[in-house]
């Protein structure tokens, strides 16, 4: 008989790149896991500034001969292979996410890939098939962001570029704007109950497509017999 998969199975790893702590950023961290501990799933809580994650390449993780991850990064490198679903949270500065997010990129979701990988547009080994879902803050407005070109650079920079070299099923951006310092709190409370909305979207899907895998799985399963 296949045994029923459990919900709590499918883990969510949150990324947070933000140095002041509490903030706008906290927040949206703690409401998107909130959510989905309500849907019955896992959220997992990185806040690279609170753990001080290195941000810097170093010259033996490069791929290649000798090519070896840090010791402080293969644990987050068992976190990401474990996750179905990675999540990003980061405020926009001069047009880019924060260098510790750069670095996280680097150092482990780029871990061991080389160039000749993505010119042959080679399967990512751990994050193939995972969904991306960021969410994104800026002191500026979204309508001066595209008007100087920065919304659109930072989408195919990051956002799409991302998704196509580590394999990742899609992407998902939820943008806050204008998030300054004194916000109203009526318009905290509505930018957090959309990060809660989008926490609860992104459990669903995983949630139908991991039933579906399972069906499949049992149907196998039975054919075999």
């Amino acid at each position: 008989m296949t045994m029923a998969f459990d919900p709590r199975d499918i883990r969510h790893l949150v990324i947070l790149g933000h140095p002041a702590g509490p903030s706008f950023n906290h927040s949206v961290a703690e409401a998107y896991c909130a959510a989905v501990e309500e849907c019955g799933q896992t959220a997992i809580l990185r806040d690279l500034y609170a753990f001080g994650f290195d941000p810097l390449l170093k010259a033996g993780e490069r791929p290649g001969v000798g090519y070896a991850p840090g010791a402080d990064v293969l644990p987050e490198l068992d976190l990401v292979r474990d996750s179905a679903v990675l999540v990003l949270v980061y405020p926009i500065w001069f047009g880019m996410p924060p260098a510790i997010v750069k670095g996280y990129v680097e150092r482990v979701l780029g871990a061991g890939l080389a160039p000749r990988d993505i010119r042959m547009g080679m399967p990512h080994a751990s994050l193939r098939g995972k969904s991306l879902v960021i969410l994104s803050s800026s002191a500026s407005t979204r309508p001066w962001l595209e008007e100087q070109g920065q919304w659109v650079s930072l989408r195919q920079a990051f956002d799409t570029y991302l998704t196509t070299v580590f394999s990742l099923e899609g992407n998902d951006h939820l943008h806050f704007d204008a998030i300054v310092e004194n916000l109203d709190e009526r318009v905290v409370r509505e930018n957090l109950a959309l990060v809660r909305e989008q926490a609860r979207k992104t459990c669903s899907i995983m949630l139908s497509e991991r039933r579906a895998r399972h069906a499949e799985a049992a149907e196998r399963a039975e054919a075999g017999r």
